[in-house]
């Protein structure tokens, strides 16, 4: 018996894998595929009922129990608060454990159980958040279904993810540009403050923005700690009740009359309009930093 060829054998199977590569290929375009159809057709649904609504009246009049007159700027002023508070909280809190964990820490057990259990929060549901902002900022410390209550717990939500994009960006700046501070004479913090996280600013200023954009589209955690669904006047201090344009946008859907339905899909409009402009911003600041660089 004869046997085959080392070359024919090699080409036998350089076909097979790549008869297997073009399977691949193709059933990764049609998964694509198919879920842009249903984006598409959900976006389809979205604007053919609510794009006749969008009108300025629509975002300066406050909600009402006649479709008519409702408008959404106090969820959009609530919104704003509380990406606002969530802002001042998290970042500052998220970007110094980042760089202390990068830069500063030892390299122990201790501080591995720390970096595994911040992955770990980074994927629990949000509605846990919730639970616990309920039962610590809500109940425990007082301060009662506030906006600052709703930052406090949309700050837990996004401190994770905060941490994680901001160490990838700093883990991306070269080693010798930390060793050629040092080699100059610099400490270690003038050498993470001058040269470290600017080379990192562009990841850590996306992954910030791209953490908000993601709180400012939750709804399960705000409706735990008593976020309103009806308020007609804009907050004046972040001690005040509030709403938010998810918890809005719930509020009308969840109506039997097809003019809030409507309704509905003019806030989400408007809601898909903000979230698009704090994707630019990141966009912007992150080829604003790389053409400093």
């Amino acid at each position: 018996m004869t046997k085959e060829p080392a070359s024919h054998a090699y080409a036998k199977n350089l076909a097979f894998r790549r008869k297997k590569a073009r399977v691949f290929k193709y059933m990764c375009f049609a998964a694509s595929m198919f879920g842009l159809v249903f984006l598409f057709c959900l976006f389809y649904n979205i604007f053919s009922n609510g794009l006749s609504y969008v009108s300025w009246d629509f975002i300066t009049h406050f909600p009402s129990r006649f479709p008519h007159k409702a408008g959404i700027q106090s969820a959009i002023w609530g919104s704003i608060w509380l990406m606002g508070l969530t802002a001042i909280f998290s970042i500052p809190v998220g970007v110094g454990a980042s760089v202390y964990l990068e830069e500063f820490a030892p390299k122990n057990t201790f501080i591995k159980i720390i970096e595994i259990n911040i992955s770990n929060l980074a994927g629990v549901p949000s509605v846990v958040y919730g639970l616990l902002g309920l039962a610590i900022f809500v109940r425990w410390i007082g301060l009662g279904r506030s906006i600052v209550s709703g930052a406090l717990t949309m700050s837990l939500l996004i401190l994770p993810i905060i941490i994680i994009a901001s160490r990838e960006a700093i883990k991306t700046v070269p080693d010798s540009l930390r060793y050629a501070a040092l080699a100059l004479g610099a400490t270690k913090w003038q050498m993470v403050r001058g040269h470290v996280l600017p080379s990192a600013m562009p990841g850590i200023m996306t992954g910030i923005i791209l953490s908000i954009s993601r709180a400012i589209g939750e709804t399960a955690p705000l409706l735990v700690i008593g976020a309103l669904g009806f308020v007609p006047f804009n907050p004046k201090g972040p001690m005040d009740s509030f709403t938010v344009l998810p918890i809005q946008i719930f509020n009308w859907a969840s109506r039997p009359q097809i003019e809030f339905h409507k309704l509905a899909a003019t806030g989400i409009i408007v809601l898909l309009v903000v979230l698009l402009m704090m994707n630019s911003i990141a966009i912007f600041l992150r080829y604003k930093f790389q053409s400093r660089k």
